[in-house]
């Protein structure tokens, strides 16, 4: 029987959080999927065209395809869709992993214009609106790179946190640990997030 694309890239996701990024293989899929090697490639040339496919599959999952409806709160609207792209790259294990390096996909072409439109409706150009977009992406899949590289070294890192008296002849940075040690994984996230929206709020300003 014919392999059915969705079908394939369904069982290379569920593959993905089982083995990571690194023990998935076109190999290893076939055999999951019952079939000889050659037989993916009937829908994707390599697997770099694979893996695209795996996180434009993960982000239709989250949603991502959303178009900016007319009125809506221009900072409201690209906090919350940082936050649902975050949420849909920690959905899969080593979902950022996964995403960088892919290009929007002609199905997403729409969202990505209607977000431009509305960045350059309150005043930017064209090119500053899809650097403002570029920039918040890549400060979510940094973000998440991050997270999941924590996760995944929790054990092994348990014992290397810097203590008090590593500290003490850095008060500055003490003070910052402080605060920031221990916090809130999404307060954290919306603080550096926030960061980025004034930026570009004070770039509408000018």
């Amino acid at each position: 029987m014919k392999l059915q694309r969705d079908v394939v890239i369904r069982t290379a996701l569920d593959l993905l959080d089982e083995v990571g990024i690194d023990g998935l293989s076109t190999r290893r899929l076939a055999e999951r999927l019952g079939v000889q090697s050659p037989a993916l490639y009937w829908h994707f040339r390599n697997k770099r065209a694979l893996l695209d496919a795996m996180a434009a599959a993960m982000m239709e999952e989250a949603g991502m395809r959303r178009t900016v409806e007319p009125g809506a709160d221009w900072r409201a609207w690209v906090a919350d869709d940082a936050r649902r792209f975050r949420r849909a790259l920690l959905s899969r294990r080593d979902g950022a992993r996964l995403h960088a390096g892919t290009r929007p996909e002609p199905a997403e072409f729409a969202a990505v214009e209607s977000e431009t439109a509305a960045l350059c409706a309150l005043g930017l150009s064209p090119a500053d609106a899809l650097r403002a977009e570029i920039a918040i992406g890549r400060y979510v899949v940094g973000w998440v790179l991050e997270e999941q590289a924590d996760a995944a070294d929790v054990n092994e890192r348990e014992g290397e946190r810097m203590a008090a008296a590593d500290l003490a002849a850095y008060p500055m940075l003490a003070a910052g640990m402080a605060a920031v040690r221990g916090g809130d994984p999404d307060a954290e996230f919306d603080h550096g997030l926030g960061l980025l929206l004034d930026g570009i709020a004070a770039k509408l300003a000018r």
